[in-house]
């Protein structure tokens, strides 16, 4: 604001300034021109404007006719003289505009023939007044530019600090979190909704990353609780079996039987913690790769894993499946497979059949069998982490395996539904009359 005010206080100086000597060097060419015409003719001196001085030299600088005011005060310098003694307009101000003295004028030299003899005739004007006018237009500059600085800066303050008021709340509200993260995991910022300005995009940012640094909380709690309550069973077993294998000497069959249960016991402990992890890092927003990938080659590849132990059991496993190529990541989505997949051959009966198909820019893909289904209450839980059915906490397992595959599908854009096929309907297996289960992915492909 200085620096705008400096120059308009400038530029308006300067025009009044340009003005007043503009009209200055009119009136002194003027008065000047009728000196001349004066000395020309042999005439005497006539009387310019108020407070005017003239002054005729011969060119030695001899003063051969002045006003009385300056009598014989030279006032022109040597080099001046014998600038306008060849033919040159001599202009100089003598005095200044400050510090404030007497005597300021502006004079205007030239050389006039008279009698045959070269003359340097000199005309000058007093600038009191304008000089006067110029240093009352500075005080009133200067008094104007500092009123409207000090007016300026307090509404600019003022302005500045409502504008940036919601910003320091935004950063109260984010180090009250940053403070007590965990005394109040929901805290969000107040942001306007009737307006959409810089500040309330910065808030609705804000409010973003601390959702997501609040679910990412939430994981990391739930990986804790998880991990704690289903690590604790497994390791106490393997204590135990370990304690009671020490406490007495032992045969050698016994220390093989308790060898086998504390392998049991550490399988699952890796398939337990591969599961969390693989969890974990699907929840943390890890970007998965999508690359075109051939859908029938997959799924081959995924079942071929599991016909062997499906002949075993005296089941069939067959797919459905379009020659289509998708563009998925394989590194989770055969993962996914194989826990369907796997699901059906430990609780499921019958044939497993593996369908899926493209349609509109999706994948549905859904592996169905001729099991008892899902019961009904627990249809709403099934892809929750841990959630079991009655029927199958008799068989191994930790309940992780539909939650990986929601996981998976979640990643990848899409859903995962767990559905029961009644007697009488054309289930995911395109027969009618079966009963059994299904679970199905949808996603973008």
């Amino acid at each position: 604001m200085t620096l705008v005010l400096t120059g308009a206080a400038g530029l308006v100086y300067w025009r009044i300034e340009t003005a007043l000597d503009s009209q200055l060097d009119e009136d002194l060419a003027a008065y000047q021109q009728t000196l001349d015409r004066a000395v020309r003719n042999g005439q005497d001196l006539p009387a310019g404007p108020n407070g005017s001085l003239r002054q005729v030299l011969d060119t030695d600088g001899r003063v051969l006719r002045s006003s009385a005011a300056v009598r014989d005060q030279r006032l022109l310098t040597p080099a001046e003289r014998v600038a306008a003694a060849h033919g040159a307009v001599v202009r100089r101000d003598i005095g200044a505009l400050l510090p404030i003295t007497d005597g300021t004028l502006r004079l205007r030299a030239g050389r006039v023939t008279a009698d045959g003899q070269p003359r340097i005739v000199i005309a000058a004007v007093q600038r009191g007044h304008r000089d006067e006018a110029l240093r009352e237009l500075l005080a009133q500059l200067a008094l104007a530019s500092g009123l409207t600085l000090l007016a300026a800066s307090y509404v600019g303050y003022r302005a500045a600090r409502a504008a940036l008021r919601p910003v320091e709340r935004y950063r109260v509200g984010a180090a009250a979190l940053a403070d007590g993260a965990d005394a109040s995991p929901g805290l969000r910022l107040e942001v306007p909704t009737d307006r959409d300005d810089e500040i309330t995009r910065l808030g609705d940012t804000l409010n973003r990353m601390l959702g997501r640094l609040a679910a990412s909380a939430a994981r990391e709690h739930q990986f804790i609780a998880d991990a704690s309550h289903e690590l604790r069973t497994p390791l106490t077993l393997m204590r135990a079996e370990l304690d009671v294998a020490l406490h007495r000497p032992r045969t050698a069959e016994e220390l093989t039987e308790t060898l086998r249960a504390v392998d049991a016991e550490t399988r699952r402990l890796v398939t337990l913690a591969n599961a969390l992890l693989d969890l974990e890092q699907l929840g943390s927003g890890e970007r998965i790769q999508r690359v075109p990938t051939t859908l029938d080659r997959l799924l081959d590849d995924t079942c071929a894993q599991y016909r062997t132990a499906a002949e075993r059991d005296g089941r069939t496993l067959t797919g459905t499946y379009d020659h289509a190529t998708v563009r998925v990541d394989p590194r989770w989505l055969e993962p996914a497979v194989g826990t369907l997949l796997d699901n059906a051959l430990r609780h499921g009966h019958g044939a497993i059949v593996v369908r899926a198909e493209t349609r509109d820019g999706r994948l549905s893909l859904s592996v169905s069998d001729e099991g008892p289904g899902f019961p009904p209450d627990f249809l709403p839980h099934a892809f929750d982490r841990f959630s079991r059915a009655e029927a199958s906490r008799t068989t191994p397992g930790a309940g992780l395996g539909l939650a990986l595959v929601a996981a998976v599908a979640a990643s990848h854009g899409g859903t995962a539904r767990a559905e029961n096929i009644p007697p009488g309907t054309t289930g995911a297996m395109g027969a009618a009359g079966v009963k059994g289960t299904a679970v199905t992915l949808d996603v973008p492909c």
